[in-house]
């Protein structure tokens, strides 16, 4: 029987895939895993029996990684699971971007009592005419789910699509359009580009990646997007750039101050993934994920451990051990199960930067004797085993 606590409402399309196995606790201190999505946890204290902490969406800002990897916590992210409601709003902004939809909207709210608003409407319409997408070239920076997904419609729209991603993924190059230009670098992007949207995660090497001088390459007029973090988007340069025309307009799902009110401007209140599907989807592969990492000792989608499938659980016990990248730590383990007579059947080791993840399959039961045995060398060594 396992225990899972709810820092935020997940859906329920989620949830009901949790069998009789499991059962809620409004007491965080003695779940096996905690599902959350934007709840605040680094000041949060974990309790001795927590084994997972599942991100029901893909950034894990909230989420005190190190703390949680070296206490033995695997916590999970659910990417993808909202690519399609992001690559939506993305599509939008370009929309609104191209056509001052926004504007002239406003402008009939002000006429909102007046009679003759659809004769009006027909002299005042021009103020707010724009360009089409359809023969523009867009620029996508970073090809990932959501990426990907973006880059494919917009050459249904008739776009001109230069993709540039050093990283990509095999999967992402399957599924990216053949009629994409590939870029070689970024520069090729800012310099070709009318539009162009940013889809990479935030490092070191992307902070503030969309700067003055990079903003300097690009064409006069451009359209920026912004919908993966605000942190990629240098604030001061983007407000400069568009009080001096040089950007069209900045459309961003992440208000700040000082974005906020800026001519040229289009910002969103963070909307991206707020869509019904997306948190069915969302819930989903957390629940997923976190029900074969506890009956099975899978990994998948971990952003502090290493994905690790060693398929599902036989009839023999399964040891799961989390522990730093270091060497000889799994040899005083397997010596141990040596002198206890316990044959390993199979074993598979997985490391991330710092830290390791271990799976020893074993014919037969492991006593209650061994596993304590196990659990003090775990004491020793600053790691965790879970049996």
């Amino acid at each position: 029987m396992f225990k899972y606590h709810c820092l935020n409402p997940i859906s329920a399309v989620g949830m009901n895939k949790l069998d009789e196995n499991y059962v809620k606790t409004e007491n965080a201190d003695e779940a096996d895993v905690i599902l959350v999505r934007s709840a605040k946890m680094h000041e949060m204290e974990f309790g001795k029996n927590l084994k997972a902490i599942a991100r029901a969406g893909a950034g894990v800002n909230n989420i005190p990684l190190d703390k949680c990897a070296e206490e033995g916590i695997v916590v999970f992210n659910t990417p993808g699971a909202n690519a399609n409601g992001v690559k939506e709003l993305v599509i939008a902004g370009m929309l609104l971007a191209a056509r001052d939809v926004v504007g002239g909207i406003q402008w009939v709210q002000e006429f909102e009592e007046d009679g003759d608003i659809a004769k009006i409407a027909e002299k005042k319409k021009k103020a707010f005419a724009g360009t089409e997408l359809s023969g523009k070239k867009l620029g996508v920076i970073g090809l990932g789910a959501i990426g990907v997904l973006v880059a494919n419609v917009a050459t249904h729209l008739g776009m001109e699509v230069y993709g540039y991603d050093p990283y990509v993924s095999v999967d992402s190059a399957w599924r990216l359009s053949r009629s994409i230009h590939h870029a070689t670098t970024v520069d090729e992007i800012y310099k070709e580009c009318d539009y162009i949207t940013i889809h990479v995660p935030a490092l070191d090497s992307t902070k503030g990646m969309i700067d003055k001088n990079a903003i300097s390459l690009m064409k006069e007029g451009v359209v920026i997007l912004n919908f993966a973090r605000d942190v990629l988007v240098n604030q001061e340069d983007i407000v400069d750039a568009l009080v001096a025309g040089k950007v069209h307009r900045y459309v961003t799902d992440f208000p700040t101050k000082e974005i906020v009110g800026v001519k040229g401007a289009i910002v969103i209140p963070h909307l991206g993934a707020s869509t019904e599907e997306s948190e069915d989807n969302c819930a989903q592969m957390a629940v997923a994920e976190i029900r074969d990492f506890l009956e099975n000792g899978n990994i998948t989608h971990s952003v502090n451990y290493p994905d690790c499938n060693v398929g599902t659980k036989a009839d023999g016990d399964r040891i799961t051990i989390l522990h730093r990248n270091v060497p000889n730590m799994i040899g005083q383990f397997t010596t141990l199960l040596a002198q206890e007579n316990q044959n390993i059947a199979l074993m598979t080791n997985k490391s991330k930067k710092e830290y390791a993840y271990t799976v020893i399959d074993v014919d037969g039961s492991v006593s209650d004797e061994v596993a304590s045995k196990l659990e003090s060398i775990a004491d020793v060594l600053g790691v965790r085993v879970i049996k």
